[in-house]
């Protein structure tokens, strides 16, 4: 969803401003979906029959309950004339009445709001029923709720240093110039002057220091999985599942861009993107590949990063549409392609050879239980380290990494 909107809002003629209001609103409405649905269907005798018309109420909702910069009225009147322009105006009455209710009743409105967090957290906090007991189930319902209302949080705009181009120094003061304001990011497993929060800054792209590639936008936590594979200088190793780039193109920073790295994925478009940012970073020894191209004898390779497909539920924050896309079943059909990922990367491995297995999951299915069926099959294979990222507790995306080693 995220591509679909950046694409949109990029052949727009909106300013600066109104870009940023543009995607609050979208953002906003998916992320807190069933709460707005919940407040629709109480004001509502009968199911509404047009789509449309529910994303109009969302709309003003939302704004009047979740946005402070926003007159009510203005959010009133806005959502009345959209109706009217989307062809609805026979609705616009029923828009105006429900909205304006809500307003006249706005305290107790956000006492309800508060309580639907304790006694219908799947509302409250706007979440799938099934996913709240399973995490309630395993963390118990502070962390659960700590976990919804970081994933109902905009998330934070990270930049790690691109080394092959830039030093900490140089690009801290060529964000000055820009007019960047930035925060430091200390985690145990980042280098000093390296990660850096973006907090005040114009479009990246327009940036100078972004397009001669002195920087990379990416979470801390997807470093960790990096750092475990610890790459060296002329190496051989394979990226297995590495598009759109962020831990190809910080694996040849690490590499000094000597060495052999094979970046796979199955997706052309992906790949492409990958393409475009190892240009723009500097990377010159990635080469990309789709399976049926990956050229590459068994026990051959230093290294293995395989960043595996999941279910996403460590970065909810981030890609905002996926609560509502996951299925319970699609765990276990993840599971399954997680474990079929790892046993053909692990023919390519050499003996004495680091494979690193992550996801940005926080279900034990795509974790720990693939590592230990993978190491069951694989006797010639040990555990050397296994590591969780939550966000309620280590303040960045959630993440598993495993790092074994091969004898």
């Amino acid at each position: 969803m995220e591509g679909i909107l950046e694409k949109a809002l990029a052949g727009s003629q909106l300013a600066p401003a109104d870009r940023r209001l543009a995607q609050e609103l979208v953002c906003g409405v998916v992320r807190w979906q069933a709460t707005l649905d919940w407040l629709i269907a109480r004001q509502a005798d009968r199911a509404l029959q047009k789509p449309m018309l529910q994303i109009l109420l969302r709309l003003g909702l939302y704004q009047i309950f979740w946005l402070d910069r926003i007159p009510s009225h203005a959010a009133v009147h806005e959502t009345v004339e959209m109706a009217k322009r989307g062809g609805f105006g026979a609705q616009a009455g029923f828009v105006n009445a429900m909205l304006r209710r809500y307003l006249r009743e706005f305290d107790a409105t956000r006492r309800l709001l508060s309580d639907l967090k304790t006694t219908h957290p799947h509302v409250g906090y706007s979440h799938p029923e099934w996913l709240v007991a399973r995490w309630q189930r395993r963390w118990g319902v502070e962390k659960a709720a700590q976990l919804m209302e970081w994933n109902n949080t905009p998330p934070h705009v990270c930049a790690r240093v691109n080394a092959l181009k830039a030093d900490p120094a140089g690009l801290l003061a060529q964000w000055r110039e820009e007019k960047v304001e930035y925060d430091f990011v200390h985690r145990e497993w980042l280098d000093e002057n390296f990660v850096f929060e973006l907090t005040a800054h114009l479009p990246l792209p327009k940036l100078p220091s972004f397009q001669r590639g002195w920087f990379y936008v990416q979470d801390p936590s997807t470093l960790l999985a990096v750092r475990e594979l610890d790459p060296q200088p002329g190496e051989s190793i394979l990226d297995f599942c590495a598009a759109p780039g962020g831990k190809t193109t910080y694996i040849a920073q690490l590499m000094k861009n000597q060495g052999r790295l094979i970046a796979q994925d199955t997706d052309p478009t992906r790949l492409k993107l990958l393409e475009e940012n190892c240009a723009r970073l500097g990377v010159t020894i990635a080469r990309p590949a789709l399976p049926p191209t990956l050229d590459v004898p068994p026990a051959t390779l230093d290294r293995v990063l395989v960043d595996a497909p999941c279910s996403n539920t460590g970065v909810m924050r981030r890609r905002v549409e996926v609560r509502w896309r996951i299925r319970p079943e699609e765990i276990e059909r993840l599971r399954t392609l997680q474990g079929e990922l790892l046993r053909r990367a692990a023919v390519l491995l050499k003996p004495g050879g680091t494979l690193v297995y992550s996801t940005c999951s926080l279900e034990p299915e795509e974790n720990h239980e693939v590592i230990r069926q993978f190491l069951h099959d694989h006797q010639e294979f040990t555990s050397v380290r296994e590591r969780e990222l939550f966000p309620f507790i280590d303040k960045v995306d959630g993440a598993f990494v495993a790092r074994l080693a091969r004898s």
